[in-house]
C-alpha cells in the first residue's frame, strides 16, 4: 500500500509500506476513504515526540470500510462504515470502563500514528475495533464524518465539557484555529450569553464569526476589559502558546474555569501569586473521544453545524501537499484538511 512514513524530524514521505495485517483477535483493518492532519501530526513530523520511531505511518483520524476483522471482533464485519477513532479502547480496564479510554492501560489510548501505524495510508489496522470504531450512517457525509474522529470530541471532551460550560455564561476561546472554533460551536449546545474568540489572524476572526462567535477580536482591548471588569465564566485555550494561556489567566472571572486544550511545546508561567485568591479552577487533558456517538446523533439532527470547518481536499496521494498547507494555516486560510481516497 502507499502511506506517509515518517523518517525523522522533519522527513516524512508518502511511500510504499507493508499491507496491515490481522495481529490480534480484536483487530480489524480498514480501507481509508477518508482521513485528516491533526496538529499533534505536524509536531511528530517536526521530530517534538521522540516516541514516534522512523518508519512509523503517520496519521490518527479517519473513516473508512472494513475490509477483514478478527476473530474476536463481533459488532463488525466487512463492508460495515466506519469512523476510526483518534483513541484506541480496550473496553476492560479500569479506565475504560469509566470511559476514559485516552487512558487506556490495556494497551490502547493514542497509540495509532504514534506507537503503531496509522490512518495516512490506504489501509490501517485498528486495534480492539469493536472499541474503537463507531458505525457511520451512509447518509453522513464523509467530510463531516471525519470531524467525529477527535476535533469536535475534543472540543466537547477537554474544552466544554471539563469547563462546564453553563446556559447565560460568557466562554472566550483562545486560538481560532481547527480545535478553537470547532470548540465555538460545540459551546452553543449549552446556550452561552455570549461566545467570544480571540486570534491574531483576521481571517480566522472573520472565519469565526461566520460559524456562529458573538465577537471575534485580536487580543488587547477585549481582554482589557474583561480582565478589569467581572470576566468570562469559561475560558478555553486551544492556540498551544505560552503567551494565549496567560491570556484565560487574565480573562477569567473569580470562580470561572480555565479549559486547556492546546498542545504546549513550550513552558506556560502559571501565575499563582494573582491566580490563588479567584478561585479559579484549570483543567487539561487528552480527549477519550467517548463523546462520538453522543455528537454523531447531534450532528444528523442538524444541531451541530460544521460547515466551513473543513476548507481543503486533497486526494491521499497528495499527503504531503496537504501537510504544508496545514502547517502554514495563517497564510492558506486552512482549516482542516479532509483526503480522500480516489
Amino acid at each position: 500500500m502507499r502511506a506517509l512514513v515518517y523518517h525523522g524530524p522533519s522527513q516524512a514521505s508518502w511511500d510504499t509500506a507493508p499491507d496491515p495485517v490481522i495481529e490480534e483477535p480484536g483487530d480489524a483493518i480498514v480501507r481509508i476513504d477518508a482521513t485528516t492532519v491533526c496538529g499533534t501530526d505536524l509536531h511528530i513530523r517536526r521530530g517534538d515526540l521522540p516516541e514516534v520511531k522512523p518508519g512509523t505511518v503517520l496519521g490518527h483520524e479517519a473513516v473508512g470500510e472494513v475490509v477483514e476483522v478478527g476473530g474476536e471482533v463481533h459488532h463488525l464485519r466487512p463492508g460495515d462504515q466506519v469512523i476510526v477513532s483518534a483513541v484506541s479502547s480496550c473496553g476492560d480496564c479500569g479506565e475504560c470502563r469509566d470511559a476514559r479510554y485516552g487512558q487506556c492501560r490495556g494497551g490502547g489510548g493514542w497509540i495509532l500514528g504514534n506507537l503503531i501505524n496509522g490512518t495516512h495510508a490506504e489501509l490501517v489496522r485498528v486495534p480492539f475495533a469493536d472499541h474503537s470504531t463507531t458505525r457511520r450512517p451512509c447518509c453522513l457525509p464523509l467530510d463531516d464524518a471525519v470531524l467525529l474522529a477527535e476535533l469536535l470530541p475534543t472540543a466537547y471532551e477537554v474544552g466544554v465539557r471539563n469547563g462546564h460550560v453553563c446556559p447565560g455564561d460568557t466562554v472566550v476561546v483562545v486560538g481560532a484555529g481547527p480545535v478553537g472554533l470547532a470548540t465555538a460551536v460545540v459551546a452553543r449546545l449549552y446556550s452561552p450569553r455570549r461566545v467570544i474568540v480571540v486570534d491574531l489572524a483576521d481571517a480566522r476572526l472573520e472565519t469565526a464569526l461566520r460559524i456562529g462567535a458573538d465577537a471575534a477580536e485580536s487580543p488587547g482591548r477585549m481582554i482589557a476589559d474583561l480582565a478589569e471588569g467581572p470576566g468570562a465564566d469559561v475560558v478555553v485555550e486551544t492556540s498551544g502558546d505560552p503567551d494565549g494561556f496567560v491570556l484565560c489567566t487574565r480573562a477569567v472571572r473569580t470562580g470561572g474555569h480555565i479549559a486547556n486544550i492546546g498542545t504546549h511545546g513550550r513552558p506556560a508561567t502559571l501565575h499563582l501569586e494573582s491566580l490563588w485568591r479567584k478561585n479559579v479552577t484549570i483543567s487539561m487533558g487528552q480527549v477519550d473521544t467517548s463523546s462520538t456517538p453522543r455528537l454523531l446523533e447531534l450532528m444528523r439532527s442538524g444541531r451541530l453545524p460544521v460547515c466551513g470547518l473543513v476548507t481543503h481536499t486533497f486526494g491521499l496521494e497528495r499527503m504531503e501537499d496537504a501537510y504544508e498547507v496545514f502547517a502554514h494555516g495563517t497564510a492558506t486560510g486552512s482549516l482542516k484538511i479532509v483526503l480522500h481516497r480516489e
